[in-house]
């Protein structure tokens, strides 16, 4: 349905338009002087989405000269950066790092501005990707002190180390653009890969105040951006085979579409995370207040629009009346405003067909036999849906196997404990799940059920990323490959060893090679 505005939305102050007229390759900034594509703001100015700018739309020939650069710096596994010692790739990450956190002001206030994300939020994801790209540091310093030493095995002495896979694509998502890019971006090249950075639709500009920085702390085609159609310019890269590495975050359906346009793709290691469908079992015992309060957050934090987002509430039938109520009545407190309001809980949604395609999932639901529990659920003020929760949801709802991805809560009733654990089982995903229950023996048949579908079992809490020394991955649909700080140090490389029989004369000649630091791979120095 549509309604008069729902709240005063403006920002303290309009801003700046950013035309960006430059794209980073070969270590310059290079002008575009081509087409551009416009950029507004899902928050409106005088009833109308705000202009933001504009960046440039690449066509082939430049996603091939980005690709050129990079094929340079990896130089077939012989180029200035795999070749670079780890601290010396450390000093240029930590230079990049420093020249990030100077322009913080200019990418969070755009980040806002871009996709909607609420100021406070917009803040905590920066600080978090530097404590992020902090915690990369220090987890290759161990890493590289791991790999340090020469091992001694049945007459073999060897130095395993980790080496890098070659020229990476990074793909990012709309809803954490600068944090989600970054935890495949910094781990690929602190381990030695040259990259290509291609951002998501929305969520561009809050990278141009970082361009100067990459020139300025990499060298030439170690860090390389590309702007435009997927088509356009992704599906010509992943064709030529030049791509070694796929770092992509996104939808299964466009991860397998990149991905069967390698001419070998069996050669191209992919790390994706993609859809998930995280269910919330509350069971009879759950403590109900504590669980209406972690199920709120973990539907509708920044919209729903997580992939570790709650999308499916499973609730006992026992406590299903109670539980719909206080959480409908919770979702109809929520502040609805722009990303500067204070206490806000609903924002704009950054992709234009947002609103409608939610109201449409309610509409189907509702169709097959469901109710809207709240009641301010589904009203639309132009980029602005107001969250609605649904219920009791079953098979053959969309929203029973779609994921969502906005600010819509459906709630499904169960009679056995084995209901939701088959729900989970027989659905295509299988990231998280959260248990709500104070029972130990309840508890313990979840966990049981739920350990080998999903990869992270939540106890009385939201499903969630961190910490990100925790792994971070899925089953099924979900994800290939783990990002947790260590785990995306070994996701963007490869143990690869140099080893002799054990004999004076080779070990001479190690020792050698070590002492007059005649090779980057043979070393026994190790950083503190």
């Amino acid at each position: 349905m549509r309604s008069t505005p729902l709240t005063d939305r403006s920002p303290p102050v309009s801003p700046t338009p950013i035309h960006q007229r430059q794209w980073l390759v070969g270590g310059k900034l290079r002008r575009w002087d081509g087409p551009v594509r416009e950029v507004f703001s899902p928050v409106l100015t005088g009833g109308v989405p705000t202009a933001l700018g504009s960046f440039p739309l690449l066509g082939e020939p430049e996603a091939h000269e980005a690709l050129s650069a990079a094929a340079v710096a990896w130089g077939k596994g012989r180029g200035v950066w795999p070749t670079m010692t780890v601290a010396a790739r450390i000093g240029c990450v930590e230079r990049f790092l420093s020249l990030m956190i100077a322009v913080r002001e200019r990418v969070v206030e755009t980040l806002a501005w871009e996709i909607g994300k609420s100021r406070p939020d917009s803040e905590k994801e920066f600080d978090r990707t530097v404590a992020y790209v902090r915690d990369t540091l220090a987890a290759v310093k161990e890493l590289d002190r791991a790999g340090s030493r020469f091992q001694q095995v049945d007459g073999i002495v060897a130095q395993v180390r980790r080496a890098p896979l070659g020229v990476t694509l990074c793909m990012g998502p709309f809803n954490y653009p600068l944090n989600e890019t970054f935890t495949t971006l910094i781990p690929a090249l602190v381990m030695g890969n040259p990259v290509i950075v291609k951002p998501a639709k929305y969520g561009v500009l809050l990278l141009e105040p970082l361009l100067a920085p990459f020139a300025e702390a990499f060298p030439s085609g170690v860090v390389n951006t590309i702007y435009g159609q997927g088509k356009t310019v992704v599906s010509p890269l992943v064709a030529s085979g030049g791509i070694d590495v796929l770092a992509f975050i996104g939808t299964s359906r466009a991860a397998d579409t990149i991905r069967r346009d390698h001419p070998k793709p069996h050669r191209m290691r992919c790390v994706l995370g993609l859809e998930a469908k995280n269910v919330a079992i509350v069971t009879p015992s759950a403590e109900l207040d504590a669980a209406v309060r972690e199920c709120l957050a973990g539907s509708l934090a920044f919209n729903g629009q997580r992939c570790t987002a709650l999308k499916l509430l499973a609730v006992a039938r026992p406590v299903f009346a109670r539980f719909t109520e206080a959480l409908a009545a919770a979702v109809d407190r929520l502040v609805v405003g722009s990303p500067w309001t204070k206490g806000v809980g609903v924002t704009p949604l950054p992709e234009p067909d947002a609103p409608e395609r939610m109201a449409a999932l309610v509409a189907d639901a509702v169709a097959k036999g469901a109710r809207v529990l709240n009641t301010r659920a589904g009203r639309i003020d132009a980029t602005t849906f107001f969250p609605a929760v649904v219920g009791p949801v079953a098979p053959g709802m969309r929203l029973w196997h779609e994921e969502q991805f906005g600010p819509v809560v459906p709630i499904a009733v169960w009679d056995d404990i084995e209901e939701p654990l088959r729900w989970v089982r027989d659905a295509d995903h299988g990231q998280q799940a959260s248990i709500f229950s104070r029972d130990s023996e309840e508890v313990a048949v979840l966990i049981d059920g739920l350990a080998n579908q999903v990869c992270r079992v939540n106890l009385n809490s939201q499903c969630q990323r961190g910490p990100d020394v925790f792994p971070f991955t899925g089953r099924k649909d979900s994800a290939e490959g783990t990002l947790s700080v260590s785990d995306a140090l070994r996701a963007f490389s490869i143990r690869s060893m140099a080893g002799a029989k054990d004999t004076p004369e080779n070990r001479a000649i190690l020792g050698d090679i070590v002492l007059s630091h005649r090779s980057s791979f043979l070393s026994t120095d190790w950083l503190f």
